[in-house]
């Protein structure tokens, strides 16, 4: 194992400080490590009333010289997705550890290829942290287990649509409603929603534990609180209305109407079943406040970063054992987990 960088004193970067997730990154880092936490995002004059910098993720050289100028730069948690992986790069090249909110499968991708550079600068990045990808992961790897090997796992994430989410999360999703399917719907029951018919959807997490946990089949489906929103949402896609040449313009359109309309509330459920043979586990939890939880995921990686409890390198949040039991420290936020139920089938 590559011994890992010590955080010391050094201050934390949370770009895309004041956004959905970001806010309570920032909020949740201050109260562990007061005097350290700088916010910072492409608004200037709302980075600076945090008394934080502009940081643009679409700029990697001027992200190389915020990261110059401040010095002491100790982690970054970007709560914002880049491009690419040119910032990650940069973080790693100079020894800053990395905590990534990012739920693109590519994206992260690339990120896990710095590997080699992570470890030989003794830095630490952890990646698929938040809900979906996160509290996914971590589901998936205890009922992977609890079957001894899972040949199919399924998640489900359902999410409430009376949240207010982050502009660059409801783009993200709308964009996802183009993204061809090969997998079906799945009728799941969910704590608190009772049988919910679930749909495919290109979640990261699904890739990744394939690999991470050696799983032939893995699919992420998705769902809303609101059964009427939840239909109209996947009748767009089943109908092909953003497919084509005038799909941007219809997916800006869709992005105002779904950020604009809360025909529900802000609960959440993570589900989690593996089956191997006869055998199948299922694990699930609930919250409030995805965006929320999500910017309290990558609190507490962070600090498990900076406590040097996480091994040189890049690895997705499953692939580090200290942060296992997560869900159950979250309950302090709220967070229920619901333990493992396994069998075989009849």
């Amino acid at each position: 194992m590559t011994t890992v960088k010590p955080g010391g004193a050094g201050r934390i970067l949370v770009v895309g400080g004041y956004g959905a997730v970001g806010t309570t990154v920032t909020a949740m880092l201050e109260q562990w490590f007061p005097g350290r936490v700088v916010p910072g995002g492409r608004d200037e004059d709302r980075a600076r009333r945090l008394g934080g910098v502009r940081v643009d993720t679409g700029d990697p050289a001027g992200f190389g010289r915020v990261l110059d100028d401040l010095g002491d730069v100790g982690a970054v948690v970007l709560c914002v997705e880049p491009q690419d992986a040119a910032l990650a790069r940069l973080c790693l090249e100079r020894g800053i550890h990395l905590v990534d909110v990012g739920a693109t499968h590519g994206l992260l991708a690339q990120v896990a290829q710095l590997d080699d550079l992570a470890a030989g600068s003794g830095t630490a990045a952890v990646l698929s942290v938040g809900v979906a990808p996160g509290l996914t992961n971590l589901l998936a790897r205890r009922v992977h287990e609890e079957v001894g090997g899972a040949q199919r796992l399924d998640l489900t994430l359902l999410l409430g649509a009376g949240e207010r989410h982050g502009a660059d999360a409801v783009r993200w999703t709308v964009a996802g409603l183009s993204d061809p399917v090969l997998a079906r719907p799945q009728r799941v029951v969910l704590p608190g929603y009772g049988v919910r018919r679930a749909h495919p959807f290109p979640f990261s997490d699904q890739h990744t534990v394939r690999r991470t946990l050696g799983v032939p089949e893995a699919t992420t489906r998705l769902c809303l609180d609101s059964r009427l929103l939840t239909a109209a949402l996947f009748a767009v896609r089943r109908l092909g209305l953003l497919r084509g040449t005038r799909c941007p313009g219809r997916q800006r359109l869709l992005t105002q109407a779904f950020s604009r309309v809360h025909l529900g509330g802000e609960g959440f459920v993570v589900r989690a079943e593996a089956r191997r043979g006869d055998r199948h586990a299922v694990c699930a939890l609930t919250g409030r406040g995805q965006s929320r939880v999500s910017g309290l995921v990558a609190a507490y990686v962070t600090r498990a970063v900076l406590a040097g409890s996480v091994p040189a390198g890049v690895r997705h949040i499953e692939q580090v054992p200290v942060l296992a039991e997560l869900p159950e420290e979250l309950a302090v936020h709220g967070v229920t987990v619901y333990g493992i139920t396994s069998g075989a089938r009849r």
